[in-house]
């Protein structure tokens, strides 16, 4: 666990050789699996949640203590029915409510004992129980004017900001290879970790869920955008969200940040700090490298801050690589960029607000080294995530450690002491909820 300068400017080092072997090798395995989607399961409780008398769950004065829970949800997928949806794109956006439980006759208190202490059982599914369709407006619509069905769902994200500790309204971008059920999954799970403090919606583009069909879901995610983008536009017209915050997970990457650069730029009567951008993530971001750094040109005024969370031996990454013959903002190649766009990489790491963390196999106790899921599975980075999303404290508030790169790049990992850290940091934020 212990830092090296060698093992320091691995952050942003190109891997060579025998690693391509090894990720055709895991490319085998997956290919094995690619016809179906593994359930989405309760991940493993935050660190910040364990062994604590007091957690996010006790700060929140609406707490329904239930096994059941609902997240808000947008797509520009096509109905397949009243309650489903395709793999293909629309010219309207759909809105409503996912209704889910985690776990299967279950009780709240067996819940609470399953988010708040480690333990070597099963853990439990996630499960869709209702999909309610609440309006639909089309993409082309003004963002003055979406409709009466729009307006009384932007009335219900409303009721429920009310009722929240946190004010603001987080938005989820899944990754490739998922369906409309794991995306809904995937975006409750991380509202359970907030004590069901923060409201979320999960933005469901139109994956084709299957492996075997990545080649649909690059050229998805990329032509969504301008959709994402009009969502956030209504989002900010028509709630009262402080901020809209997002968390767009590996290939989400590719819909949110041209997106967030959509939104990033002025036009006639468009203003970028109406939307109220406030924290913006990617973890495992599976995006172009160089055009994501453009994009972040662009929009990076507007957020609180823009946190990207790296693992260079990522094998998921690794394998995107290959397909689009360019590396991955997950898994950067510096030799891509241009000298000047270098420079503004390393200016944004150090004054701008822009934050490099490094998810390393040697710094997270018993990740698995080339992991891809992180952010959800690890401990200490969910932990991060949500000091982050919730309390926006920045990495040093949050127990992380600078780094530097012989170029001055600036980047943040995880200490050894990071659990003393996280104590006190809890301290502080028990105070806050209170």
């Amino acid at each position: 666990l212990k830092h090296t300068p060698s093992s320091k400017n691995h952050i942003m080092r190109k891997t060579t050789g025998s690693g391509s072997g090894k990720a055709i090798g895991a490319m085998a395995a997956v290919l094995l699996f690619a016809g179906c989607q593994p359930p989405v399961r309760l991940m493993p409780p935050p660190t910040l949640f364990v062994g604590a008398e007091q957690n996010l769950f006790g700060a929140n004065a609406s707490l329904e203590k239930s096994p059941e829970l609902q997240v808000f949800y947008a797509t520009n997928r096509r109905p397949a029915g009243p309650d489903s949806y395709t793999i293909h794109p629309d010219e309207n956006l759909h809105m409503g409510v996912a209704s889910l439980r985690i776990g299967d006759g279950r009780n709240w208190d067996w819940l609470y004992e399953a988010s708040t202490r480690n333990t070597e059982e099963s853990r439990p599914q996630i499960l869709v129980s209702a999909m309610d369709r609440q309006a639909t407006v089309p993409l082309a619509a003004a963002v003055d004017q979406p409709g009466e069905e729009a307006l009384a769902f932007f009335r219900t994200i409303d009721m429920a900001l009310a009722s929240s500790q946190d004010k603001d309204l987080t938005i989820y971008v899944h990754g490739a290879n998922t369906g409309v059920g794991r995306a809904a999954g995937q975006a409750a799970q991380y509202r359970h970790f907030t004590g069901r403090n923060s409201v979320v919606l999960a933005y469901m583009w139109p994956s084709a869920g299957n492996f075997l069909r990545f080649g649909h879901d690059v050229k998805s995610s990329a032509a969504t955008a301008p959709a994402f983008a009009q969502m956030v536009r209504l989002l900010a017209k028509h709630t009262r969200a402080e901020h809209i915050n997002v968390i767009a997970y590996s290939s989400g990457a590719s819909v949110a940040s041209p997106g967030l650069a959509l939104l990033g730029t002025p036009t006639q009567g468009y203003d970028p700090r109406s939307v109220r951008l406030g924290e913006v993530y990617f973890p495992a971001p599976d995006a172009d490298f160089r055009s994501f750094v453009n994009d972040v040109k662009v929009y990076q005024p507007y957020p609180r801050r823009i946190t990207v969370t790296v693992n260079m031996n990522d094998t998921v990454l690794a394998l995107s690589q290959m397909h689009q013959r360019a590396s991955r903002i997950g898994r950067p190649d510096p030799d891509e960029l241009t000298a000047e766009e270098s420079q503004w990489v390393i200016d944004a790491s150090s004054q701008l607000g822009f934050d490099l963390l490094s998810a390393r196999d040697e710094d997270l106790p018993g990740m698995s080294r080339r992991s891809h899921v992180f952010w959800y599975d690890d401990p200490w980075v969910s932990s991060d995530v949500v000091l982050k999303m919730v309390f926006h404290l920045t990495p040093e508030d949050r127990g992380l450690v600078e780094n530097h790169r012989d170029s001055k790049m600036e980047f943040w990992t995880f200490p050894e002491d990071y659990e003393e850290r996280l104590k006190k940091t809890r301290e502080r934020f028990v105070e806050v909820a209170r």
